[in-house]
């Protein structure tokens, strides 16, 4: 019944074994202080190997750019040492993994950053609560960067996608979504600049371009990546005109040739930023020819329809191989999904429960509604 999701498919220079991907999930398990991935880490990579390709959990690329507790780095030599039980294990189990690069931007809280503000496009501050390690704090108001700083910023996504290299990914993703960093460059209601990259959905764009750019040199363009979230309002950032302004980005990366594109689109009930706004996909889909992955919310039926008629040449699925390590399996034999338990906390609070305790098929369970 859902055979068309086990295609294989050229993303770029990767060779993925299905058309069932793993979207970056943030688990904050990595070891303190330091944010260094670990062995529990590797064990929950390896049992979700069977993804045609992970898209691990967003990754700081600078101590500036994160303000999630426990949420891994790639800045250090310790991180790239962690980050290597990683990609070994997702290796030997015949997977491939890509590293999601990230700065937050606004969303970063002063306790993460010895009481300073955090940096964006603009002097703004985002609504509601940042999580910190002491439980949640209102947002503080950020500084807007200046252009030398950009450069500076550029030169850590550089460094992150390098260290990655050295980690052994088999390429880079830069989170382009969800209101962190290059969200609120390309947004107008968070990006407020006067400057070149302010203004026009072409000069919001720049930083977007940039950044692409720093990457494809360390990585080559057919193993770099984007995620974008072209809907509305996302933990605080909005736009005035998304189509125009996706549609920018969306010639960027075009123009780049990046290896794939991943859209989060959610709908009524999803998480960062629900939203009934339509879907800019199908624009999107217009302008870029390569590779396009979707996610959010998802069945495989749905999938299937989506790849069948042109719409993307993947899904990603994020909470459903939170506990269903072994996903494409349990399509491939229609069985039943075992649900998220402890939810929202076994999401992000340390300990390998609601983590590497989700039990794979047994012989018994593989014929339940086979």
């Amino acid at each position: 019944m859902h055979e068309k999701l086990f295609d294989p498919l050229k993303i770029g220079a990767i060779e993925a074994k299905n058309r069932i991907l793993m979207a970056p999930l943030t688990r904050g398990r990595s070891t303190q202080p330091g944010s260094i991935p670990n062995e529990m880490m590797a064990t929950y990579y390896r049992q979700r190997a069977s993804a045609g390709l992970i898209i691990s959990e967003a990754t700081g690329i600078s101590v500036e750019g994160l303000g999630w507790p426990a949420a891994p780095g790639i800045w250090s030599d310790e991180q790239v040492e962690g980050w290597k039980l990683v990609t070994n294990a997702v290796h030997e189990e015949g997977g491939a993994i890509v590293l999601q690069l990230w700065h937050m931007g606004r969303l970063v809280h002063p306790d993460f950053l010895g009481g300073n503000p955090p940096v964006s496009a603009s002097a703004t501050c985002a609504p509601g609560h940042a999580h910190t390690f002491e439980g949640r704090k209102d947002y503080q108001p950020a500084r807007a960067l200046g252009k030398d700083e950009i450069a500076r910023v550029v030169g850590d996504y550089r460094h992150a996608a390098e260290n990655a290299k050295r980690a052994g990914f088999d390429g880079v993703q830069l989170h382009g979504a969800n209101g962190y960093l290059v969200d609120q460059f390309l947004r107008d209601s968070s990006n407020l600049r006067d400057d070149e990259y302010g203004g026009s959905p072409e000069n919001r764009t720049r930083f977007l371009r940039e950044v692409l750019t720093a990457l494809i040199d360390v990585w080559g363009a057919d193993r770099v990546s984007v995620r974008l979230s072209p809907n509305g309002e996302t933990q605080g950032c909005d736009d005035s005109d998304p189509p125009a302004t996706f549609g920018a980005a969306a010639k960027v990366v075009e123009e780049l040739g990046l290896g794939f594109l991943e859209l989060r689109e959610p709908g009524p009930d999803g998480t960062f930023g629900a939203t009934d706004v339509p879907k800019q996909s199908p624009l999107i889909r217009q302008i870029y020819s390569g590779p396009l992955v979707l996610n959010s919310d998802y069945t495989p039926e749905q999938a299937v329809a989506d790849i069948e008629a042109g719409r993307c040449d993947a899904v990603s699925w994020g909470r459903d191989f939170i506990s269903n390590p072994d996903l494409p399996e349990r399509f491939r034999q229609g069985a039943e999904l075992q649900p998220n338990v402890n939810v929202p906390q076994s999401w992000y609070l340390p300990g390998p429960e609601g983590y590497i305790d989700y039990p794979m098929l047994t012989k018994s369970e593989e014929t339940v509604g086979g």
